[in-house]
């Protein structure tokens, strides 16, 4: 009897727990799944956002700088007695500057116009204190002086140049968009109803928001958290520099980057206004990566995508 009972209740947890009573395939749970959850920072901007008016743009040629000199002063003396040069920068921005995996060191087109920098200004191109930072945080950091300047893509404007000074340009860029392939993208104009992610603190937001009003963008603090939000289809689209999607390009073979130029952007180096010192450094530094090749080695080695035939761009200074 107590045998009987015993395959008895084993019968029971079989028919009851494992559904295995006579043979039939009972239905499985299925996990429920949610939407992959937005960066840390992001902001949506709906099409009813107020689309912000264009700047006063009369400052004459906002790309024009000092002249470069290597006599020093203040602020440069400051820097050599430091014995490091501070600089601002993107840790996470691919082509430009980021961490080698291999080495653990900075490394990119804006890391190595830093370098040249340092090796002009402390003999050393490895006296380099790098601080990360978001776009937003650019002109923060050099108004309160918790850098000495800063190399991450920053497009000089006479907005811009109220508040910090800046070298002469350095590199070029055009701001165009970032679609999956195939994706029916083809540019600015086919961003109409659309989500796109933009950094905030850029002029990329200025320009899609002004220049596409019908779009509805998703702000977040870094280019790498917008290739996270179209790979995930959060987004439709990336609009930023080509220079900088050409970085997120490079990380995912199914996007591509479409359109015409949006916006010219002229890159320069941020400096704290007023020290007028170390932008004459600087430009002279840039001069000198112009005239001796180096400037066209370094494009070559990360920025070869965007132009096999490099060419620095011309100086202008306003004095």
């Amino acid at each position: 009897m107590r045998r009987g009972r015993v395959l008895a209740a084993l019968v029971l947890v079989c028919t009851g727990l494992l559904g295995c009573s006579d043979g039939t395939t009972e239905p499985i749970e299925r996990g429920i799944y949610s939407e992959p959850p937005l960066p840390a920072g992001a902001i949506p901007i709906g099409t009813d956002t107020p689309v912000p008016v264009a700047g006063d743009q009369q400052c004459g040629d906002p790309t024009a700088s000092l002249r470069p000199s290597t006599a020093g002063g203040p602020t440069v003396e400051a820097i050599r007695a430091r014995g490091r040069l501070i600089v601002g920068l993107d840790a996470g921005s691919n082509l430009f500057s980021f961490r080698d995996p291999l080495t653990g060191r900075i490394v990119g087109f804006d890391a190595d116009i830093a370098r040249e920098i340092a090796r002009d200004l402390l003999g050393n191109p490895d006296l380099i204190e790098y601080r990360s930072l978001a776009s937003e945080e650019r002109e923060p950091a050099l108004i309160n002086r918790t850098v000495d300047l800063i190399a991450k893509t920053m497009t000089i404007t006479c907005e811009r140049r109220e508040r910090v000074a800046f070298s002469t340009v350095y590199l070029r860029a055009d701001q165009r968009v970032l679609a999956m392939k195939n994706s029916g993208i083809d540019g600015l104009a086919d961003l109409a109803g659309k989500r796109v992610c933009v950094v905030r603190g850029t002029t990329s937001l200025d320009h899609i928001r002004r220049d596409q009003p019908a779009a509805t963008i998703l702000t977040v603090p870094t280019w790498a958290d917008c290739l996270v939000v179209l790979q995930q289809r959060q987004v439709d689209a990336v609009s930023t520099d080509d220079s900088i999607l050409a970085g997120l390009a490079a990380q995912d073979p199914y996007t591509e980057v479409v359109g015409g130029s949006i916006s010219s952007e002229p890159y320069g180096i941020g400096i704290p206004k007023g020290d007028d010192d170390l932008v004459r450094y600087v430009n002279a530094t840039l001069d000198r990566i112009r005239d001796d090749g180096t400037w066209v080695r370094i494009h070559n080695r990360w920025l070869s995508t965007l132009d096999p035939a490099p060419t620095p761009p011309a100086p202008k200074y306003q004095d």
